[in-house]
């Protein structure tokens, strides 16, 4: 795809080629141009208007870049503009806002507010001329009508009586781009005085200075385009990541079978089993979840599935920090503990601390065991995700679910993470939003028949790194 920059200097180069405009017989000679220039910086000069210079040198051979219709000449900038210098110190009278004392307005480098600082009291430049970025937004021009004030970095072209200063504004453009500013830390009056010029006729000046202007604003509308192009491209892995993961959990990628048993009948055994784990007491007997309300559901989901909430199908519980303090804690530790930071939103493998044995039995721990799902629910990591695949604790910002039966561990998984922006927006506090273990237990999840879940994961994980491809494309 063709760049809008490149673009833009595509017409700058042809423009200056003399490619873009017709020449006409009609129009004035530049010799005759040049002399009257050379004529009235004499005059300005006799006044005192003007400080007499040195020479520039002759154009050589060498120094002409491309071939110009015969009726135009190669000058050099500082043999057809009144003056080139660079800006003063700011102004001892200032104000950032505009006053009515302070209304001229003091022009530094730099793109933002056509480059306005602020205003001052009196301006130094009262006629029309051209300022150009010295520093920073090297190259940056805008011809200026009105009294300023120049500061630093900031070079200022004043024109003769037949100098176009837009003409040589598009000239500046094209040089900037082809070698005076791109490649070093600044522009300089000594770098762009002697710089070779294409000069057409004045009316050539005009007609092209027009069409430049007819043709720039549908290159920015290009540029407005590729943009967006560029930012669809770069959003589109993810956007298509979270569009796969929704379309998942809502059966629309996957075919609902006859065969499928029922999940009225798993969730009776996930309730057996609940019950069972509560009698056993290897898991707490909690208050009883709410129904599910109709204004609850967020979407539709296909007929053989059920909404339930998290917490009548995985026991869910957080973790929590030992006291640094007591090493006894901490020494000789061989339970693994896991940070919220170490969740990659995929398989743990490994754990940068541990914790001893005391630690787990006095410190309200939970130990997740291979198969759990963790979600972490504090700040800038809410739903961030890990797959445990070696026993292991957490700190308190994590909370841990174990699938009963008839939960496919790795739905549970991918259901999370397609809910993530939904939990997010559940996050509740101030410095350190979380979600909370009781957030996630009352959490709306739909649970089709395991052999769905079965095939919704193995659809997502065949689907899912082709994402991935493409970010890296």
């Amino acid at each position: 795809m063709v760049l809008a920059e490149d673009l833009r200097q595509a017409v700058l180069q042809i423009a200056l080629q003399g490619k873009l405009t017709k020449q006409l017989e009609t129009d004035s000679s530049v010799d005759e141009m040049l002399k009257n220039m050379q004529e009235e910086k004499n005059k300005l000069i006799v006044e005192k208007k003007l400080k007499s210079e040195k020479a520039l040198p002759k154009i050589q051979e060498e120094e002409i870049p491309f071939d110009i219709p015969d009726n135009w000449r190669w000058v050099r900038l500082g043999e057809v503009v009144k003056n080139i210098s660079a800006g003063g110190d700011k102004p001892k009278n200032f104000s950032k806002e505009k006053t009515k004392l302070f209304s001229i307005p003091v022009i530094a480098n730099g793109e933002t507010n056509d480059g306005i600082l602020g205003y001052t009291d009196e301006a130094i430049l009262k006629e029309k001329s051209l300022t150009v970025s010295g520093r920073g937004t090297i190259g940056f021009s805008v011809v200026r009508t009105e009294p300023y004030v120049p500061i630093v970095r900031l070079l200022v072209i004043t024109p003769l009586r037949q100098t176009n200063l837009y003409y040589i504004q598009c000239v500046l453009k094209s040089l900037v781009e082809i070698g005076i500013g791109t490649a070093v830390k600044q522009l300089t009056v000594p770098m762009i005085q002697p710089k070779t010029i294409p000069l057409p006729p004045i009316e050539e000046q005009q007609r092209i200075v027009d069409k430049i202007n007819e043709i720039m604003p549908k290159i920015d509308e290009y540029e407005k385009i590729e943009k967006e192009l560029e930012a669809l491209k770069k959003e589109f892995p993810t956007n298509m990541k979270d569009a796969l993961l929704q379309a998942a959990v809502q059966g629309k990628l996957t075919e609902q079978l006859e065969s499928d048993n029922s999940v009225d009948e798993l969730l009776e055994v996930m309730r057996k089993e609940k019950e069972e784990l509560i009698t056993q007491k290897k898991i707490k007997k909690e208050k009883a979840l709410p129904d599910i309300e109709e204004e609850e559901i967020p979407f539709d989901i296909p007929e053989n599935w059920r909404w339930e909430r998290v917490g009548n199908i995985c026991d869910c519980g957080a973790g929590a920090t030992p006291t640094r303090s007591d090493r006894r804690f901490y020494d000789n530790g061989t339970v693994f503990w896991l940070k919220t930071g170490e969740l990659t939103d995929g398989y743990i493998n490994q754990c940068e601390e541990r914790i001893s044995q005391i630690a787990l039995k006095k410190c309200s721990l939970r130990l997740n065991k291979e198969g759990d799902i963790l979600i972490a629910m504090y700040g800038a990591t809410i739903g961030k995700l890990g797959i445990v695949t070696f026993p292991l604790t957490t700190n308190q910002a994590c909370c841990g679910c174990s699938p009963y039966t008839g939960v496919y561990n790795l739905y549970l998984f991918y259901y999370l993470m397609s809910s993530k922006k939904t939990l997010m927006g559940k996050a509740e506090g101030g410095a350190q939003p979380n979600i909370s273990r009781e957030k996630i237990r009352n959490f709306l999840m739909p649970v089709p028949p395991i052999e769905e879940q079965h095939r919704i994961v193995e659809r997502l994980e065949a689907l899912l790194p082709l994402c991935e491809d493409l970010k890296e494309a």
